[in-house]
């Protein structure tokens, strides 16, 4: 069987990677990746099939595909691409977002052997000045500042709660890591600045 990396890479699916080689190495066993998808609408977008045929090629190599349906972070909403805050959505709105995008990401990854968990599960809870002392002190400002999501935002206005979007992303793998042992995080390009934050 061939390594999966090399599948994704042959097909378009890889811009940017952290390391390469190890990457390469990890894959030639089995191990869990995941994605996140924003629950900012009842449906997908073109843009999302993306990394959903990706983690359906993981799932097809043997690997365990993760997917995450952001409860938690969409009540924050991603300021990736955006030139304006996303309007603050009600927790059940939320919710049927979730539940249609759940049936819509059935159709290509098999979640009798996958994940689909709710990030809302362990972000909602999070005591925030502990997770600030526990967490946000790893985060640069500056650094945070120099992804080009937050660049492009600072010229229209980024608010607060949006600049805490980076932090929870970043939690959200290393929960993953700690409790289901996902070691690959996967996403768009206007992800990327996430992805190395995790």
């Amino acid at each position: 069987m061939s390594n999966v990396y090399d599948v994704l890479k042959a097909r378009g699916f890889v811009e940017q990677v952290s390391d390469e080689e190890g990457l390469r190495a990890a894959l030639e066993q089995a191990i869990s990746c995941y994605s996140g998808y924003d629950p900012s609408a009842p449906s997908l977008h073109v843009g999302n099939l993306l990394t959903i045929m990706a983690l359906a090629h993981m799932q097809r190599h043997g690997h365990r595909p993760i997917v995450i349906v952001g409860g938690g972070t969409g009540m924050i909403g991603d300021p990736s691409g955006r030139t304006e805050m996303r309007q603050m959505m009600s927790a059940e709105h939320i919710q049927r977002n979730l539940e249609s995008l759940k049936e819509q990401i059935g159709r290509y990854v098999d979640f009798d052997k996958a994940l689909i968990l709710n990030n809302a599960d362990w972000l909602l809870p999070l005591n925030y000045i502990g997770f600030l002392r526990d967490i946000g002190r790893y985060f640069s400002v500056n650094r945070m500042l120099a992804a080009e999501a937050y660049r492009a935002r600072l010229q229209t206005g980024l608010s607060f709660i949006e600049f805490n979007y980076q932090l929870l992303q970043a939690y959200d793998f290393l929960y993953l890591y700690q409790h289901y042992g996902c070691v690959l995080q996967m996403g768009g390009n206007d992800q990327w600045g996430n992805i190395l934050a995790g």
